[in-house]
């Protein structure tokens, strides 16, 4: 199955979440997408040690998946993109939806 998944919260705990489930679908043979926007992009700079999204991020690229993050969302932020935010457009995630099977947003 093909999941897309669209994280839009810059709270840690929700974050850690979503990318905790992108992981374990992951696992089970999915094929999943990750797209940050609006605080969402914020993701790294929330994490905690508790919850700690930079971490399940990591997991989540060293397994195959791919993220990707509004560029004019970053970009209204003052941020860089980067290896675990790439700068993408509303097209990437136009795609993730009309690929996928299952769209979950948090």
């Amino acid at each position: 199955m093909k999941i897309g998944i669209v994280i839009a919260s810059n709270d840690a705990e929700t974050c850690w979440n979503a990318l905790r489930y992108g992981n374990f679908a992951f696992g089970q043979g999915d094929e999943v997408k990750v797209f940050f926007m609006g605080k969402g992009v914020e993701y790294q700079k929330v994490s905690t040690d508790k919850f700690n999204t930079v971490d399940q991020a990591g997991k989540f690229m060293q397994a195959g998946g791919k993220i990707y993050a509004c560029g004019s969302c970053i970009e209204s932020r003052e941020q860089e993109g980067s290896d675990m935010c790439p700068i993408s457009t509303m097209k990437d995630m136009y795609d993730i939806v009309k690929e996928s099977d299952k769209v979950v947003t948090f």
